[in-house]
């Protein structure tokens, strides 16, 4: 018996030695050569991008590298010409969260609303998802024009009430906060109902009716049962709530008034520096990025292994 359990491996093993000398199929190397491409092709800017990055001090934007060293990202600590990129990064940090946190809090409520029966559900449900499918530019246009018809209105409720000290201190209400989140959200907020929707159709009710059956409220039904269970995939809501919001330039770009987030600092430098800074930059933005997608991914497989009881 105690022997038993080390058999099946080594049962195994000739078993997977077997198929790996049968023969591929005709249309394996085909399927095969098409998925290396791909990958190339996704991820081989990126890799071109963050080896260039670490150029010594005489290398240029192209290959072949001159030197290996961290010079260029000195020099971005040190500032590229004018542009302040340190708070560029804060501001991008901070509406991401704010995007994450607002899309998680109201993608969860929706989704549960969504799961009862109710008139206008289906109206609801695609004027949601309904700027999916504009383009992104069109919607930040919209934005923008409709924050300045504010602009204009609240100008004139100051003017009318001749409270002519704020009418003078008054700039606009386009801001980070206000028309750049509300872009943000019309991006997100889709995701995560999509999201919310997926996960509750799966989700099985039954646990919800034992809890109440316990003598819980919905209340403590939703936090002690519910929400352990959904809990991976409101993670990974806000893990899209994020990375969606951190790279976002084409709906930012005409909401985001006087102020630039990283994205768009990015982009104008593409025009403007002609150094393996802008290089550094980019290896900086991939790394936030994809430690915030790995920080998730084990936020998840944390909630995961706790539902299960591991």
């Amino acid at each position: 018996m105690g022997t038993a359990p080390s058999s099946v491996p080594a049962a195994a093993a000739p078993a997977r030695a077997r198929r790996w000398r049968e023969p591929r199929k005709p249309g394996f190397w085909p399927l095969a050569l098409f998925f290396t491409l791909f990958v190339v092709f996704l991820y081989g800017p990126m890799a071109v991008i963050v080896t260039l990055s670490f150029q010594g001090p005489e290398g240029g934007l192209t290959f072949p590298m001159r030197g290996v060293s961290l010079h260029w990202f000195g020099q971005l600590a040190e500032g590229l010409g004018v542009v302040d990129i340190g708070a560029a990064l804060w501001r991008s940090l901070g509406l991401g969260a704010a995007v994450m946190a607002l899309t998680v809090l109201c993608a969860v409520p929706a989704g549960l609303a969504l799961r009862k029966p109710m008139r206008g559900a289906g109206a609801l449900f695609y004027t949601a998802v309904a700027s999916l499918i504009m383009p992104s530019i069109i919607v930040s246009l919209g934005i923008g024009l409709e924050f300045r018809l504010l602009d204009g209105l609240i100008k004139a409720v100051l003017e009318r009430l001749g409270m002519t000290a704020e009418l003078e201190s008054y700039g606009t209400a386009l801001g980070l906060y206000t028309s750049a989140l509300g872009a943000h959200l019309s991006w997100t907020l889709p995701f995560g109902l999509l999201i919310m929707l997926a996960v509750f159709n799966r989700f099985d009710r039954a646990w919800e009716e034992a809890a109440r059956d316990l003598g819980a409220s919905p209340w403590q039904g939703f936090w002690h049962v519910v929400l352990p269970i959904i809990g991976p995939s409101v993670v990974g809501i806000a893990m899209f709530g994020f990375t969606l919001s951190w790279d976002e330039i084409a709906r930012t770009s005409q909401a985001i008034g006087d102020v630039n987030t990283l994205p768009l600092e990015l982009q104008g430098l593409t025009t403007t520096v002609t150094t393996p800074a802008i290089y550094a930059l980019g290896t900086v933005t991939m790394a936030v990025s994809f430690s915030v997608m790995g920080l998730t991914l084990a936020a998840g497989r944390w909630m995961a292994r706790r539902r299960r009881g591991g």
